[in-house]
């Protein structure tokens, strides 16, 4: 099985001025930002954080802490294995208790990546509040999850798959939407 492109939905242009206009919001919507901390939810979500936080220092000269966050071991929906997996503990570097968590993630689907993500945040402390970027929603949620700041909003069917691209990963900064070919069929 391979994919193919259907279409290239944003390049680096549009995600450049995507993340431009989200850092404005949430610059906008957050009047402390020393109260503000910014987590990656790995692999992509973590790059997309830090090019938000570079940007709110750059509009606003507030350097806001950045984590990491691999939830792996949080997730409800992975393989049953025949040893519990132990949760990744993130790198965050700081204290969430009473900050405002601005969690970040590439691509919005069903929700449970970001339910797990609440579950490791509520394992570190205790937030004021947890806000959620991601730069793409695709839609098909199976939770009551919703973001605060979308890039696009991308309406796509259950076997099409949305894959972002980033310079810091893949050398190209781009969102795709591909589907599922069968090799064997076109042989």
């Amino acid at each position: 099985m391979g994919d193919k492109v259907k279409a290239t939905v944003m390049d680096a242009n549009k995600i450049r001025r995507t993340l431009y206009r989200m850092a404005t919001e949430i610059i906008e919507r957050n009047r402390n930002l020393k109260n503000l901390a910014v987590v990656g939810i790995r692999t992509r979500g973590v790059h997309v954080a830090s090019r938000i936080a570079a940007l709110i220092k750059e509009f606003e000269g507030v350097a806001v802490p950045v984590g990491v966050m691999d939830i792996t071991g949080y997730r409800d929906d992975r393989a049953v294995a025949k040893t519990p997996t132990k949760a990744a503990k993130p790198r965050l570097g700081f204290a969430v208790d009473k900050k405002t968590v601005l969690l970040v993630d590439d691509v919005l689907f069903t929700g449970r990546t970001i339910r797990a993500a609440m579950g490791s945040l509520f394992d570190q402390g205790r937030p004021q509040a947890i806000q959620l970027l991601v730069l793409v929603d695709r839609g098909h949620r199976e939770l009551p999850i919703r973001a605060d700041y979308v890039g696009k909003y991308l309406p796509t069917s259950r076997r099409e798959r949305v894959r972002v691209r980033l310079r810091e990963v893949d050398h190209k900064d781009e969102v795709l939407i591909t589907e599922s070919v069968d090799l064997k069929k076109k042989t």
